[in-house]
């Protein structure tokens, strides 16, 4: 009789933690805990907060072990910069404070499971990749939600970098001496393209403060400001496209995370920056796709980081 391997993978967002039991390539079974790291690191000294960090992952996984306890491993996706040496989270730029912690090594310890750790736009890509029926020799993947992630995968495996910072896709800087970015620079591309962008956008236009779905919601109606705003958001997209298949030549860009549910509004204007941009012997030669995953990629990708 076969054993059933179960992998957990491990889905860290900004309020909450979900923990996806995964056979296969399907996720059989999902719970979601409260999780809000970033305010925690916020209102507590460093220590503490990831005493704190430590405590909730550690009983959310506990209870999930208990009920299937032939998983085989954990995979975590996780917000930050993580060494590709040492496993370490390095920094998280949306956990202030929390600098060289080993989620990884004493997650296992009091497991006693084997635990990775990797990036969580990596992981998402990871699970992207997984799930391509066809599966193309490098991918590149680009989540558009509140920031913009990036991940790459080349001959099957997820890259991570010398560093642990490889496809900061966000940061490209799209719009010299633009809109002042969290990270210190100017212009950079999730300033434009991500959910935060396009609300920016509109109330330059406007001085209306709506959300990304609602600015949607008026650009499908006719507002041509909001659809400005996401021509925007889809022309600067294609700029650093651009950038990434003259320096990486991907077979695949996939497009997902929350703004991916607008792609209609952006699409012409990514396609026509992205034809003008690049050389003319790669053009066509990058297949765009929005991904069709819902919100597992995560997870999956997460759950095969200890296969």
């Amino acid at each position: 009789m076969s054993t059933i391997i179960e992998r957990l993978g491990v889905d860290i967002g900004g309020t909450n933690l979900r923990v996806g039991v995964v056979r296969g390539l399907e996720v059989v079974h999902e719970l979601r805990f409260p999780a809000d790291f970033s305010s925690i690191c916020k209102q507590h000294a460093p220590a503490t907060a990831w005493q704190e960090i430590l405590r909730i992952t550690l009983s959310a996984l506990q209870q999930v072990v208990a009920e299937y306890p032939r998983v085989a491993g954990v995979g975590i996706g996780f917000p930050g910069f993580i060494s590709p040496e040492s496993g370490r989270v390095v920094q998280s730029p949306n956990l202030p404070g929390l600098r060289d912690v080993d989620l990884a090594g004493e997650l296992s310890d009091l497991l006693g499971l084997p635990v990775k750790v990797e990036n969580d736009a990596l992981v998402a890509a990871f699970g992207e990749y997984m799930l391509l029926a066809e599966k193309p020799r490098s991918m590149v993947y680009l989540g558009l939600g509140t920031g913009v992630g990036g991940g790459l995968i080349h001959g099957g495996q997820p890259y991570p970098g010398d560093h642990g910072m490889a496809m900061e896709v966000g940061h490209i800087i799209v719009t010299p001496h633009g809109r002042k970015c969290g990270c210190g620079n100017l212009g950079c591309l999730e300033q434009y393209a991500a959910a935060t962008g396009v609300i920016a956008s509109y109330a330059e236009a406007t001085g209306e403060q709506l959300l990304a779905h609602e600015i949607a919601a008026r650009a499908k109606a006719g507002d041509s400001h909001a659809q400005a705003a996401y021509d925007l958001a889809g022309s600067t997209l294609g700029i650093a496209i651009a950038h990434l298949a003259k320096t990486l030549d991907p077979a695949l860009v996939l497009i997902g995370g929350g703004m991916s549910q607008a792609w209609p509004l952006m699409q012409k204007a990514l396609k026509d920056q992205l034809h003008q941009d690049l050389i003319p012997v790669l053009r066509d030669k990058t297949q765009i796709v929005v991904s069709g995953s819902g919100d597992q990629a995560g997870i999956i990708g997460a759950a095969y980081l200890t296969a």
